[in-house]
């Protein structure tokens, strides 16, 4: 539940905070917002322009980074000033607006982590089969999933108000004129969070903890291969040890996502059953922990990507405005 405004003959009050904190908070938020929006940006100039790039696993990436984006340019802009301001200056229509692409698109970056897990679940557990299993037609139709079906669950819940079933007194007891905050019933609030949120991370949990072990084994078996071998099976190894390492990173921004997540599923599921005890402040503050996440992913393709960091190069020293940059070889075959 965010933060709500109080009101003076329909007029909200604005945040009792000095403007020193005020204008703190905006700087520390206008940072994230720049570093999520040039970030995602980033991942999606590279990965559209370089050909090289142009394989199912990266529209995947491609489709999050998007996710990510939206998130940072549509979304946090307005929720900056509503967790600022602790009032909402764009009205109850464009609060529902707002508040169902919100959760559209934090389950739609869940949505796309889950396939990404079952991605490399057979790039990893079942080589030889990987590319007549996940082409790109079936890439496609992931990608359809998941945004249609957030996108469905969002906005039918917020605007047939399905998140106020069971508990339409207590929400007008705490709704103000000038406020916008997204309120959950104890029904909707366990829905929404095992919908968005603990299914889909125990699966790919699972499916993780089933990658790791088969890529153990096979660096076991990598490890004790003696270096006289065939150019062919050197290539092979050289992709199962590409494989393994994409497996490793994808596995890291799904630990990046669950951690700034949690928090917030945890709270929206438990607070209805707690009277909604949970301060809002503190409700405010974990969404904007959560909407790190966003911005933490980019910081990973960095660490972890080669090709990300020859890409971000290129597009820093403009030389992806010269002929045939596309076909630039970023990383070997």
């Amino acid at each position: 539940m965010q933060l709500c405004c109080e009101s003076v003959n329909g007029s909200c009050i604005r945040s009792s905070w000095s403007n020193s904190i005020r204008v703190s908070m905006y700087i520390f938020m206008v940072c994230i917002i720049l570093a999520t929006v040039v970030g995602n940006l980033t991942v999606i100039i590279s990965i559209s322009h370089f050909k090289q790039l142009h394989t199912p696993t990266n529209f995947l990436i491609l489709s999050v980074a998007t996710v990510d984006f939206l998130l940072g340019f549509l979304i946090m802009p307005c929720s900056m000033v509503r967790s600022v301001e602790h009032c909402w200056y764009f009205g109850e229509f464009f609060c529902k607006i707002h508040t169902s692409t919100d959760i559209m698109l934090s389950t739609a970056s869940i949505f796309h982590l889950s396939f990404l897990s079952i991605d490399r679940y057979y790039a990893v557990c079942d080589p030889l089969r990987y590319k007549s299993k996940i082409n790109t037609f079936v890439i496609l139709v992931m990608i359809f999933v998941s945004w249609t079906v957030p996108a469905a669950f969002a906005f039918g819940m917020i605007f047939l108000d399905l998140n106020l079933r069971g508990a339409e007194e207590i929400y007008n007891n705490v709704h103000c004129a000038g406020g916008c905050f997204v309120f959950f019933s104890e029904t909707s609030g366990v829905v929404a969070s095992i919908v968005s949120f603990y299914i889909p991370g125990f699966v790919m949990l699972y499916i993780y903890r089933k990658i790791y072990s088969v890529a153990k084994s096979q660096a076991r078996s990598i490890d004790a291969i003696s270096q006289k071998k065939m150019q062919f099976e050197m290539k092979h190894h050289i992709s199962l040890r590409r494989e393994r390492k994409a497996a490793r990173t994808l596995g890291i921004i799904i630990g990046v996502f669950l951690i700034c997540w949690s928090p917030f599923f945890f709270f929206t599921a438990t607070n209805p059953f707690m009277n909604y005890v949970i301060p809002p402040i503190l409700i405010d503050a974990l969404v904007w922990f959560g909407y790190l996440n966003s911005t933490f992913n980019p910081i990973v393709y960095a660490f972890f990507y080669m090709w990300f960091r020859r890409a971000l190069k290129m597009i820093l020293f403009g030389k992806v405005f010269q002929q045939d940059s596309s076909r630039t070889h970023l990383f070997l075959e």
